[in-house]
């Protein structure tokens, strides 16, 4: 079954269950879609329930609970987008209407809680997501260039090189 979200994406079966996929064609840095949704903090219990695994890291201690159709967005070590400014889904390259629009779980992570086995399939798969620390340096150093990485990740990352 496939569901219509917005004009430029839609939700629809894949490999692992349900995924977002592009509508429309999307250019290099072009805006997907904002992700929203209710606000957590870290002592929430909901942390420790199935559903917390659709929490958005956008603080040291602070969480969104995705909603559709951004919830949808599954991970990929090699992904076609990127949550930039905390919530905003961009295109990190073009995409092609039909494509499925994944981005690296990694980017939003800085919390030494969850971790997922990773079935995105790429050739470059690391098998494991986890925090943003635990990328190897160039993937990060990469993914603080293209500004896709949440902002209390980007300036701890930014702290670290004065110490």
């Amino acid at each position: 079954m496939t569901i219509n979200c917005q004009r430029s994406v839609f939700v629809a079966p894949c490999p692992v269950g349900r995924g977002l996929f592009a509508e429309r064609p999307f250019r290099h840095g072009e805006l997907i879609l904002r992700l929203d949704g209710p606000r957590y903090e870290r002592e929430d219990p909901i942390h420790f329930t199935e559903e917390g695994a659709n929490l958005l890291q956008t603080g040291l201690k602070s969480y969104i609970m995705l909603q559709p159709p951004g919830v949808f967005a599954n991970h990929s070590c090699d992904p076609n987008a990127g949550i930039a400014e905390n919530r905003r889904m961009i295109a990190i390259r073009d995409i092609a209407p039909g494509e499925e629009i994944c981005f690296d779980y990694s980017t939003t992570m800085d919390e030494g809680l969850w971790t997922l086995q990773c079935k995105c399939g790429s050739e470059i798969c690391r098998g494991l997501v986890t925090d943003f620390s635990h990328l190897p340096s160039d993937k990060r150093e990469m993914y603080l260039k293209m500004g896709i990485v949440q902002g209390f990740i980007a300036r701890k990352e930014r702290y670290k090189k004065f110490l």
